[in-house]
């Protein structure tokens, strides 16, 4: 019994049908925050001059930033294109570059994009009940491909790892998924740099 004393858990409600936490303030990424991120940046300027709609929210449930420790929590990508490209996560690789990731996705229809700095690419298809494993030196993007729901997943890292969104926002990924014919294709990204 001694030992449950010096137990510090943490208990967070979170809904599997929304993702969302009542108890926690989600990070929200706006249309504006994705500038440059998208194939069409002109398309991305005329849609937030319209309104700066919410792209995504992700929730990291306050678990603290020490090695050994796990963060976990869930993102919510709302469904929407720029152009023909569907809305998307910005994407990032960790600080500690040896660090994997799991998704699990909870609802919806999405891919996950990934890609190292050698440019070996992977590309997973998710529907609920798909979990995708993200190899340690991979940078990652969810992308949704409804056009009507949510992609929600459920994520876990090690809570040091760090987000380095940086090097996506400067050279961006490889590839990219856009819909044509109806359908989520992947192309080169004619705006990636060396």
């Amino acid at each position: 019994m001694e030992n449950i004393k010096n137990l510090k858990s943490l208990a967070i409600c979170f809904n599997l049908e929304d993702g969302l936490s009542p108890n926690r303030e989600p990070t929200k990424r706006m249309l504006s925050a994705m500038d440059g991120m998208y194939l069409d940046n002109n398309a991305l300027k005329n849609m937030i001059k319209e309104k700066d709609i919410l792209v995504y929210e992700f929730y990291e449930l306050g678990i603290p930033e020490d090695p050994g420790e796990l963060a976990y929590g869930t993102t919510i990508l709302y469904p929407g294109k720029i152009g023909d490209e569907y809305f998307m996560t910005k994407g990032h690789f960790h600080y500690k570059i040896d660090t994997a990731e799991i998704y699990y996705c909870l609802r919806g229809h999405g891919h996950l994009l990934m890609e190292n700095a050698e440019g070996d690419i992977e590309l997973r298809e998710m529907t609920p009940g798909v979990s995708v494993y993200v190899p340690p030196k991979f940078a990652h993007r969810s992308i949704n491909i409804s056009d009507t729901e949510p992609f929600i997943m459920f994520f876990v890292f090690r809570a040091d790892a760090g987000h380095d969104y940086k090097t996506i926002e400067t050279k961006g990924f490889r590839k990219l998924i856009i819909e044509k014919n109806g359908k989520p294709i992947i192309i080169d990204n004619p705006k990636w740099k060396l």
